[in-house]
Parts: structure tokens; C-alpha cells; sequence
């Protein structure tokens, strides 16, 4: 098991709402970076957002040691070449710390950057990319001559270092999306559906693989909510729901609208769009709340409950095939530090993912002899 955070803006105690907020600067990545580095996590997803993924990743090298990078790229705003250019650079300077996460997007965000393919064109799109960047990330030349890509000569005048080349990652519910992963990616990754609908869909996605000759890992990126006890875990779901007023509900409409994402459908078939009087009519498995997704776009499910909860409900989407998990809360910097305290060490994680010796306390600091060379202070 493997446990991703989230390194992108908006944050807050509610992002949804202005008296929520809170803002998100250099200074602030900087210390979400060093939580997620020293807290224990396997590393971060930098997320499209309002900040560029790839100038806020490099910018956090210095300030981390073993996190690993997830950066989002886009095929069609980025030539392939260039992007292979920019990852292994990246992968150089960070020692072997940069994954790239492949985003496809939908219509309603790419027509902002000039980009007009439907849906079943930029997976197309994607296929092609992922022909050019995959070779080159390997260190290998390319010629490709497709229908959205023309490439002649390429390769790289740089090496990866001697690490290994930055592993794919992808996202995609539709059909053209899993032949896409099946293909080419090394991590697909699923938004918060439940274990069951999880599994349907990892057999989905194995089974393209299998045609393709090639074994996948598989990934699923959640919010979490975790308190000391079930009963204030949903206390603090309650306290969220109230902030989540109709203001707040059609701003994230507005963003889906005409949006075709079959993703983004089927999160927001979770919910209906609908909020009903108790937020526990959103529970949509145990211990899973759909809730965020009327004010979030994207994913918008919640685990939440006690450590022991939120352990089972990690432990039930493992048994589905989930073996990477990317979680936020809100807001993040907080949150990192609760789930790494009460989730983290029920874990069993790796050793090069488990926290470190974090053995000092202040109750050790009196506890133990007092040095007859140490002055008090």
C-alpha cells in the first residue's frame, strides 16, 4: 500500500466558502512539502489548478528529500518532446522522484487554453502522445507520423541520471480511456467510488492489460476524514455540510456543466446533485461519504470514521486491487499530520514509507536523567 497527499490549491477548513479559505502561497507549499515529506507519505499529486505543477514541483526539490512528485501533464497543450525533455530533467535533479500523472481533460477546461477535441479525439490524442513520450522518457530516438502527431528525430540529449525512467499514471472511466491505459500507463487510477464499483473496474482495465501483454497497478484518489471516534468523525462531516450552502452547490454545477467527463458523471451520480436534510443520506458504502462532491469537482468522496474505520475501508478497497491511494482533507496541512498520526501507523507500510523516529517528546525530555554537564535553560 501506498499513500499519495495532495499538494494543489484551493485549501481551508471549507475552500467552498471565502471565510474558508485560506491562502495558498510559495511559502505554504513549502511547508505541505516538508509534512508530506517527513510525515511518512509515499509522496504528492501536483494536480492542474491554479498554480503550474511543473514550476511548483521543481521549486519544492530543495525543500524535500524522498517525497515523490506526481505531476499532472496534458497532451495537446505540451509537445510530447519537450515534455519528455522537462520530465527527465526534473528526474535528474530530484534523483528518480518525478512520476508524471496523464490528464486528458475534458472539454470545458481545454477550450480555455485553445484546445477543441471531443472526447473520444483527445484520448486519440492521448494514444499518440503516449507513443512519442514513453520511448523518450526511456532514452530511446522517435519517428511517429500520426493523426494528431507528426514527429521526426527525436531524442533526448540527456539521460535520466542513471535513475529509472518516470513512471506513467492515468485516469479515464470510459472505454476509450482504459484502452488507453491498458496500452501504455503503468498506474491507473480510479476517483472515489466504492470498493465494489472499484473492483468491476479494475477487472475492466486488467483485462484490456492482458490483451496488451502488460500488468497494471491501480490507484484511487479519495478525500479522508478522520477523528479519534466514529461519532466525531461524522460531527465533523456535519460541520462541513453546513457551510455547503446553494451558493456553493451551483458554483461546482456551473463548473460540470456540459462537461463530458465520464468521470465527472459518474461522481456526480453519486449525489444527484441533491442535498438532502441529513448529510448521512450521502453515505454511499459504510464509512463512505459523497458529500464533498457537491461543492468539489472531480473526485468528491470522503472515507470517514475512527482510525480503525478508515483502516478497514483502505483495507476492503486493497482487497479490490487498489494499491495506491491519493487522500486530502481539510485543510491539508492539518490533515496530513492527523491521518499520519492515528491512519498511518496501522499500515504497515514499507519501511521506506513508514515515519520516521519521531521518538522525542517533551514528556522524554523530563522523564530522563538530566546530564550533570547540561544546564538547564
Amino acid at each position: 500500500m501506498e499513500i499519495y497527499w495532495y499538494l494543489t490549491a484551493p485549501d481551508g477548513h471549507q475552500p467552498w466558502t471565502a471565510s474558508g479559505s485560506r491562502q495558498v502561497n510559495y511559502a505554504y507549499f513549502q511547508q505541505l512539502a516538508r509534512a508530506v515529506d517527513h510525515l511518512g507519505f509515499t509522496g504528492a499529486l501536483l494536480a492542474t489548478g491554479a498554480h503550474d505543477p511543473w514550476i511548483l514541483g521543481a521549486s519544492l526539490i530543495p525543500y524535500t528529500e524522498r517525497m515523490k512528485f506526481l505531476i499532472a501533464i496534458q497532451p495537446g497543450l505540451i509537445s510530447p518532446t519537450l515534455l519528455a525533455k522537462m520530465a527527465v530533467t526534473f528526474n535528474q535533479f530530484s534523483k528518480g522522484r518525478v512520476l508524471l500523472n496523464v490528464v486528458s481533460g475534458d472539454k470545458n477546461t481545454l477550450s480555455a487554453y485553445g484546445m477543441h477535441l471531443d472526447h473520444d479525439a483527445r484520448y486519440a490524442l492521448s494514444d499518440e502522445f503516449l507513443q512519442v513520450l514513453r520511448p523518450l522518457l526511456n532514452e530511446e530516438s522517435v519517428n511517429f507520423k500520426g493523426e494528431h502527431l507528426d514527429v521526426e528525430n527525436a531524442k533526448l540529449a540527456l539521460s535520466n541520471g542513471g535513475y529509472p525512467p518516470p513512471p506513467l499514471w492515468f485516469g479515464g472511466s470510459s472505454e476509450s480511456a482504459q484502452e488507453v491505459a491498458a496500452k501504455h500507463i503503468d498506474t491507473y487510477l480510479s476517483w472515489g467510488e466504492t470498493p465494489p464499483q472499484a473492483a468491476e473496474k479494475i477487472a475492466q482495465v486488467k483485462a484490456k492489460a492482458e490483451k496488451h501483454h502488460r500488468q497494471l497497478r491501480y490507484g484511487i484518489r479519495l478525500y479522508v476524514i478522520v477523528r479519534e471516534t466514529d461519532e466525531l468523525a461524522w460531527q465533523a462531516v456535519d460541520a462541513l455540510y453546513a457551510t455547503m450552502d446553494d451558493k456553493a452547490i451551483a458554483a461546482r454545477q456551473q463548473l460540470a456543466n456540459g462537461s463530458d467527463s465520464v468521470g465527472q458523471s459518474r461522481m456526480s451520480a453519486l449525489h444527484n446533485d441533491q442535498k438532502p436534510a441529513d448529510p448521512r443520506e450521502l453515505e454511499i458504502y459504510p464509512g463512505l461519504w459523497a458529500g464533498i462532491g457537491l461543492v468539489r469537482p472531480g473526485p468528491g468522496t470522503a472515507i470517514v470514521g475512527s482510525p480503525e474505520t478508515v483502516e478497514r475501508t483502505l483495507r476492503a478497497y486493497q482487497d479490490a486491487g487498489v494499491e495506491v491511494f491519493i487522500l486530502s482533507g481539510f485543510p491539508l496541512l492539518e490533515e496530513a499530520y492527523r491521518f499520519s498520526e492515528l491512519v498511518m501507523p496501522r499500515l504497515n507500510l514499507s519501511q521506506s514509507e513508514q515515519q520516521p523516529d519521531n521518538s522525542f517528546t517533551w514528556g522524554n525530555l523530563w522523564d530522563r536523567p538530566l546530564d550533570p554537564e547540561e544546564k538547564p535553560r
